[in-house]
């Protein structure tokens, strides 16, 4: 593993706007007269030792604040840049249907977009070494996201896709070919594209048997799934005053194409007819064999600005009160 130090600066330039200002009070004091160090007569019954400590706090507590301030302003923070981990993983992206079907309710409560979305969320959450990416396909196909071990991004892109950001329809072929260019570099011997969707290939101008054997010629295993019930299912046919309008339609699943693309490539193919066969599918997709790979993590950094910017606001609070207490402010 190599880190990067536990706690630097993002601004580290900022000391040089304070230390001139630091500079000309230390060079005011030393230039002020020594004849009256107190503002108050009872300082001087205190004692010329105890006086001239005592009438020296306030300026303490200027400097005190000063620093802190410029600290504050140089931005501290705890955290590594970035590291490299060497970890057994795989490097898995994920392919997700966002084409108009998929807003269809026979996953109830939600429709099958929902439950997918939520289920993709759980099965990433769960993984700790994998480099993940996200390619969303409907007519067309667009990476969302690179391979990563950035979790959290993942998560939020999972939580962005819709449908109606791609041009409708499903293009089984194209989305499976942009996932796999996403795995034609990656790192370790095992790469997976967990290709999901929910209907028959009906666009784009690669036929998805050919995508299929491109994979398999690269290693990468192709795990299908089929999501939707049998029979048929309440399907968006466009808006109407009170929101979208659904008629139940036949639910339309290319079994033996995506079982083949399974099958050619070393993966499996698996049917999802609710939310709870859906989460046992990535469960199983979760003990895929596993291989030592080389990542690079980047890792959000703390910051700390909060307790010096704190501190500085105390110091000059208490410097204006103990002004205050001797009379020099009115």
């Amino acid at each position: 593993m190599n880190a990067l130090r536990a706690l630097d600066f993002a601004a580290p330039w900022a000391v040089l706007a304070v230390l001139p200002l630091l500079g000309w009070l230390l060079w005011r004091r030393r230039r002020r007269p020594p004849a009256l160090l107190h503002a108050r007569a009872e300082l001087l019954a205190a004692g010329p030792r105890r006086g001239r400590w005592r009438a020296r706090i306030p300026t303490a507590l200027r400097l005190l604040a000063l620093t802190a301030g410029c600290v504050a302003l140089m931005r501290p923070r705890a955290g590594a840049r970035a590291e490299t981990v060497r970890s057994d993983g795989i490097s898995i992206v994920i392919a997700m249907d966002v084409s108009s079907s998929m807003l269809a309710e026979d996953f109830q409560p939600d429709n099958r977009l929902a439950v997918a979305k939520q289920t993709i969320k759980e099965f990433i959450l769960g993984r700790s070494a994998d480099q993940i990416g996200l390619v969303a396909f409907a007519g067309e196909a667009l990476t969302q996201v690179p391979l990563t071990l950035d979790y959290p991004v993942l998560t939020a892109s999972v939580d962005n896709l819709q449908p109606g950001q791609l041009t409708d329809g499903t293009a089984i072929g194209t989305g499976l070919v942009t996932a796999t260019n996403r795995l034609r570099d990656a790192a370790g011997r095992s790469r997976v594209v967990v290709l999901l969707t929910d209907g028959e290939n009906n666009q784009g101008t690669i036929d998805p048997r050919t995508a299929g054997q491109a994979a398999a010629a690269l290693g990468i295993k192709v795990y299908t799934i089929g999501v939707g019930t049998e029979g048929v299912a309440p399907v968006p046919v466009g808006r109407g005053v009170f929101g979208l309008r659904y008629e139940n339609r036949p639910v339309r699943i290319d079994e033996a194409l995506l079982e083949e693309i399974a099958k050619r490539t070393g993966g499996r193919y698996f049917r999802a007819r609710d939310a709870q066969a859906l989460k046992r599918i990535y469960d199983q997709i979760d003990q895929l064999e596993r291989a030592p790979i080389r990542a690079t993590r980047y890792v959000r950094f703390t910051e700390l600005y909060q307790w010096p910017l704190l501190l500085a606001g105390l110091a000059f609070a208490l410097e204006l009160l103990v002004l205050w207490r001797r009379g020099a402010l009115p």
